[in-house]
């Protein structure tokens, strides 16, 4: 049997985290002690370790919720519903990762349309391709133009 502070200090986690899993209903504790204190069973540290290893590779609390449903009741389960939760979750991580990979490039074209110089940033290209609806690759000609000048200055 563990108190709250000593599942927490287990699993390294904050007395606030098993709360909030208990406020969640993801971690309910078997009990409570005369004095009000959640009391937790092996058992319940087990489906903590369950909560926190799922979390950990990205699933949201939805998602955990969802798995350990199913992990509480097998039978009525089948391998594919537990596969459509992590192919479904892989989809989610796979958009994000293009969307990321979508900002890189914006950035490293906003990045590359400017030669970063000391001038005034009066014609900066990187403020005039956001202030404008045009593709930036329009801004890189300007680069070629600005390294150019940078190059003259410091020949």
């Amino acid at each position: 049997m563990y108190r709250i502070g000593e599942l927490a200090k287990r699993y390294q986690v904050k007395n606030d985290t098993l709360r909030f899993y208990d406020k969640c209903g993801l971690l309910v504790p078997s009990s409570r002690s005369e004095s009000g204190y959640r009391i937790y069973t092996e058992s319940d540290a087990q489906r903590l370790s369950f909560i926190l290893r799922a979390k950990a590779i990205g699933f949201s609390l939805t998602d955990i919720a969802e798995l350990l449903s199913i992990e509480l009741d097998r039978s009525h389960w089948a391998c594919a519903d537990v596969k459509g939760v992590v192919d479904s979750k892989l989809l989610d991580v796979q958009a994000k990762i293009d969307e990321l990979n979508h900002f890189k490039r914006s950035l490293q074209e906003l990045s590359d349309a400017c030669c970063g110089g000391p001038e005034s940033a009066q014609h900066c290209s990187i403020l005039e391709a956001l202030e404008s609806n045009s593709p930036l690759s329009k801004y890189k000609q300007q680069t070629a133009q600005c390294n150019h000048s940078q190059h003259i200055k410091n020949g």
